[in-house]
């Protein structure tokens, strides 16, 4: 995906006073008679959002939260696509439902697309788009890379690296999400010359990947003892650092930027090696029993309005058109000082991540948990 997010921050300020909105279709009435039922990531819908929501087309939501993608997917197979009429996986596990036929195609006629970043659109055909049809109307995006406190852990930003994370001097101060820590510390030993394989063929055959994550657990658990703890959501990341003794850690963005509203020592830096970068958005599962609401979800947030509140709530990037001029400096300003140039242009962004890839990266990663 040739995404920066420089390209989403000019997109979205010069399309601000384009962006218009949106008409709701003659179809909302048929869309009021259910609720809209809505399972996507914790704090991704606030009381705020859900009552402008209701307000703006009339239609009733309920919100049910979710805190990894594993989650969602279990959840949906369980269901067999059904139990909730939208959800928001990143793009790289879309292909993944439809191996198990568990989302439909959008109606892309529907969707009012001059209300979305145009970079973002083009930026979610790897994924979204699959045989020609469109599966993924992209919501958001973000960052994982490198969360630290400045009082306890000296870091050099300017040569930041994931091999920072484990200086002995941070002791037992650190920490991570397991399946993406071994993914930052492959694009470490990679840019030292120590993985048999590109790291990128790990997702395109098993016997990279084998042979690459062999690599890359073994240096894990050498530094497992400088572990404080092992997060898997954002509420157990951000509790890392205010209660557990956290000092550094891989993190997401929005982890940094709600920690940082409250101590201005918490800083968020891209390594070197390019932060991990990822795009969430809408999809309709197979079963949805009221698929005509979800089109006016989209459209009511491809608005600045939702678009602003969506990141006011969540700390993440909106792919709604003018959403960030009606941010808080203090927000903007989170994410214009967490990247360098350099970094903007370095992002990784996660690949397609197949079924059999993600069972085997599970394998590695209770592999590393049980160590």
């Amino acid at each position: 995906m040739s995404i920066t997010r420089r390209r989403f921050l000019k997109g979205s300020l010069v399309a601000g006073a384009a962006a218009s909105v949106p008409s709701f279709y003659v179809n909302t009435l048929l869309a009021q008679e259910q609720t809209l039922r809505i399972y996507a990531w914790a704090g991704y819908f606030d009381e705020r959002m859900l009552e402008d929501f209701t307000e703006k087309t009339g239609i009733k939501a309920t919100f049910t939260p979710y805190g990894t993608n594993d989650e969602l997917m279990n959840s949906l197979r369980a269901s067999d696509g059904s139990g909730f009429d939208v959800i928001m996986p990143t793009v790289d596990r879309v292909p993944g439902y439809l191996d198990y036929n568990l989302i439909q195609p959008l109606d892309t006629s529907r969707i009012n697309w001059d209300g979305a970043l145009e970079s973002a659109i083009e930026g979610s055909r790897t994924g979204g788009v699959v045989d020609g049809k469109r599966y993924f109307a992209p919501s958001d995006w973000g960052t994982e890379a490198i969360t630290w406190n400045r009082r306890f852990a000296d870091v050099d930003r300017a040569n930041l690296s994931y091999a920072d994370l484990w200086n002995p001097e941070h002791g037992q101060g650190v920490t991570v999400r397991s399946h993406s820590a071994l993914v930052g510390i492959g694009l470490w030993l990679e840019r030292e010359g120590r993985l048999p394989f590109p790291l990128l063929d790990s997702y395109r055959s098993e016997e990279a990947m084998r042979a690459n994550f062999d690599v890359i657990l073994e240096e894990a658990i050498k530094h497992k003892s400088m572990l404080v703890q092992f997060w898997s959501t954002e509420n157990e990341a951000q509790a890392a650092f205010r209660t557990n003794g956290a000092i550094i850690g891989q993190t997401w963005d929005s982890t940094a930027f709600r920690l940082q509203q409250e101590d201005e020592e918490i800083v968020y830096g891209a390594p070197k090696e390019g932060a991990l970068a990822w795009m969430e958005g809408f999809v309709i599962p197979r079963n949805a029993r009221n698929p005509d609401a979800v089109y006016e979800l989209i459209n009511w947030y491809y608005t600045p309005e939702a678009g602003a509140m969506f990141v006011e709530a969540t700390g993440y990037n909106s792919t709604a058109k003018g959403a960030t001029e009606l941010l808080p400096e203090a927000t903007r300003n989170f994410f214009i000082k967490s990247y360098t140039e350099q970094d903007l242009a370095n992002l990784w962004w996660w690949p397609i991540q197949e079924p059999w890839y993600v069972a085997l990266r599970n394998e590695y990663q209770d592999r590393y948990l049980s160590a």
